[in-house]
């Protein structure tokens, strides 16, 4: 029997799956301590897309987020994602900027980082993992699992074989996004990958989709596989990860053993629950995650957790949401237009919004976006499989694409990015001033201090009063006010 170690991916993976990322201090707040005090191996906790998220949609500060979330996990490992060579968006960010994120991501406490890149590039995934070690932190380089024809155990067992070679990788993960990662393929794909790095941990991580991850996990058991990402209860299953609870569950009736205290979890499932809620549940985007019933249609478009969300907002904005299906099947298509993409960020991304772009214009590929041109030409990595030839001469006909044909990636000096900003603001600034707009980043440094009182709801607010009124039965009477606002309850005494 085996004794198995949980990553925890409620406060990334999860509210990336089911919240769009959208999960603020305040929500985390919490459920920090009792996260903290469960015993998971690594907690992981951010990545530039929530840095996006938090500076377009709130204008919080992702510096002061982080910092927040890791002074109340001070038993923990952290974790961030990190790219090869995009941070924020799906463009291109030059290397010094992307290895001072890293730097400054340490700096702030992040001692661990999963590295991927779903094209495979090994000279520049290299590159990027001796950035980290140089840093201070370890590094995970990450298998991005798809179901192409290109993309062998063989192929995979390659990738794991070279990965182990790199000077402080402590894991390697197996990352199953879109959820297609059968127990049958398993049986064959991680055995291969175990013997190409017999000295290495490995780590799986699959999304629920298709309702089959709890039993790639257990086959990942039997392969000598003992590190499993999951994420709370209330926040698993659908396009999420399997949770915790189930998967303890699962190991007791097979005899496998695990250092977690199971106190802590139902708190911690009950807050998110509460917090989604409050937050205004499905309707206002912040669901909780609920089993899907099985189904053959993601092993096709092999779209990841939330992506359709995203197309659907797309459709909406042209009038066009029930064209879901028409848009779905035409992502089967473009998917195999492209070579077989793995689906994942940022290549889920380009199948997605071609997709959407073909349906809406009624022409396929009449509009193309800058970066499907330069994915086509190679800017991203090298392609398993090249892009279908008809294809390939529609994209590259574009107005945009004589430009990019000659076009190399910029690769400004720190010194110069700093001279363009101003050479006195702190690192953090001169980070999101680059990574984002002009405006957002004002947006970010003249707002107010960070939110963490989760008492910011009308409805947080209505049940801390009912739970005063209640504790205290002699109150007769209940007064709020500010400058600008009062409120007054009295007990009604009939």
């Amino acid at each position: 029997m085996a004794h198995v170690e949980f990553v925890e991916q409620t406060l990334r993976d999860g509210q990336q799956s089911l919240w769009g990322l959208r999960m603020r201090a305040y929500q985390a707040g919490p459920a920090l301590p009792a996260i903290d005090s469960t015993g998971f191996r690594v907690v992981d906790l951010t990545g530039a897309g929530i840095f996006q998220v938090l500076v377009r949609q709130y204008r919080d500060n992702p510096w002061e987020h982080l910092d927040y979330l890791i002074q109340n996990l001070p038993n923990s490992r952290k974790r961030s994602s990190i790219r090869t060579i995009t941070a924020i968006g799906f463009g291109f960010t030059p290397d010094s900027i992307l290895d001072l994120f890293v730097q400054t991501l340490v700096k702030h406490g992040i001692e661990t980082f999963w590295m991927f890149d779903c094209l495979f590039d090994i000279p520049v995934m290299r590159r990027m993992a001796s950035v980290v070690v140089d840093a201070g932190a370890r590094v995970t380089p990450t298998i991005m699992y798809g179901l192409t024809d290109v993309h062998t155990d063989e192929f995979f067992a390659g990738c794991a074989r070279e990965m182990a070679s790199w000077e402080g990788v402590e894991t390697i993960e197996i990352e199953d996004a879109p959820g297609v990662l059968t127990p049958e393929r398993a049986a064959t794909l991680l055995p291969a990958l175990r013997a190409a790095a017999p000295d290495a941990l490995l780590e799986l991580h699959c999304h629920n989709t298709t309702g089959l991850a709890p039993l790639v996990y257990l086959e990942g058991l039997n392969h000598g596989i003992h590190i499993l990402h999951t994420v709370a209860a209330s926040m698993a299953n659908g396009p999420s990860l399997p949770s915790t609870e189930k998967m303890l569950e699962d190991l007791r009736v097979l005899g496998h053993t695990h250092s977690l205290d199971e106190s802590k979890l139902e708190p911690v499932s009950e807050h998110f629950r509460r917090a989604a809620e409050e937050a205004g549940g499905e309707a206002a985007g912040f669901s909780l995650g609920t089993p899907y019933e099985f189904s053959l249609l993601p092993y096709r478009h092999q779209l990841p957790g939330g992506m359709t969300g995203t197309l659907r907002n797309q459709l909406a904005q042209h009038g066009m949401t029930e064209r879901l299906d028409d848009v779905l099947e035409e992502t089967i298509l473009v998917r195999e237009d492209l070579g077989q993409p793995i689906m994942a960020t940022p290549f889920s991304q380009f199948v997605g919004i071609q997709a959407v772009l073909n349906v809406v214009t009624g022409e396929r590929y009449k509009l193309v976006p800058d970066e499907v041109i330069q994915y086509t030409l190679g800017h991203y990595g090298p392609l398993m499989r090249p892009v279908d030839g008809d294809v390939a001469d529609r994209i590259l006909s574009q107005p945009r694409a004589e430009h990019f044909r000659t076009w190399e990636r910029p690769q400004p000096t720190l010194k110069a990015i700093r001279a363009q900003f101003g050479s006195r603001i702190s690192d953090e600034e001169l980070l999101l001033r680059y990574m984002v707009s002009e405006d957002e980043a004002k947006g970010v440094f003249s707002g107010g201090s960070l939110k963490t009182d989760p008492r910011t709801g009308a409805r947080s607010i209505v049940a801390a009063v009912k739970e005063l009124v209640d504790e205290r039965r002699s109150l007769a009477r209940v007064r709020v006010s500010t400058p600008r606002f009062e409120l007054e309850l009295r007990r009604n005494t009939n």
